[in-house]
C-alpha cells in the first residue's frame, strides 16, 4: 500500500524576503565596488603629476639620443622598426600592436628625412640674380 503525502510550499513571504535580501547584497556589493574605484581613482590622480614628469624626462632623453645618433644609425633603426612592424603584420598580430610598432619607425624616419632636407637646403647655391 502506497501512502501519498502532499507537500505544500509557501511562495509568498519567503520569496519576497529572499528577493529583498538579494537586492541588499547586490546594493552592498555595488557600493563596495564604487568606493574601491573611487579610492583607486584618487590614488591615480595624486600620482599623475609624478608620472607626467617622469614620462616627460624619458621622452626628452629619447629625443636627445635620436638627435645625437648618426644618419646611418637612424637608417638602421628605421629599417629594423619597419621590419618588426611588417613581420608583426604578416604574422597576424593585433592591429593595435602593429600600429604601436610603427611609431618608432615613423619617428626615426621623420628625423632622418628632416636632417637630409636641411642638408640639401643649406647646400644649394643661389643664382647671381636672386
Amino acid at each position: 500500500m502506497t501512502i501519498r503525502t502532499s507537500t505544500t510550499t509557501e511562495t509568498g513571504p519567503t520569496d519576497a524576503t529572499d528577493a529583498t535580501s538579494r537586492r541588499a547584497v547586490i546594493g552592498d556589493t555595488v557600493a563596495d565596488v564604487a568606493s574601491k574605484v573611487g579610492s583607486a581613482a584618487n590614488e591615480a590622480a595624486t600620482r599623475l603629476p609624478d608620472v607626467a614628469m617622469s614620462t616627460r624626462s624619458a621622452i626628452e632623453s629619447a629625443d636627445r639620443s635620436v638627435q645625437a645618433a648618426s644618419d646611418d644609425t637612424l637608417a638602421a633603426w628605421s629599417a629594423l622598426s619597419f621590419g618588426l612592424a611588417g613581420g608583426l603584420l604578416l604574422g597576424g598580430a593585433n592591429r593595435l600592436l602593429v600600429i604601436i610598432a610603427m611609431f618608432p619607425a615613423a619617428i626615426l624616419t621623420m628625423v632622418l628625412f628632416d636632417r637630409t632636407s636641411r642638408v640639401r637646403v643649406r647646400g644649394t647655391r643661389r643664382m647671381q640674380g636672386d
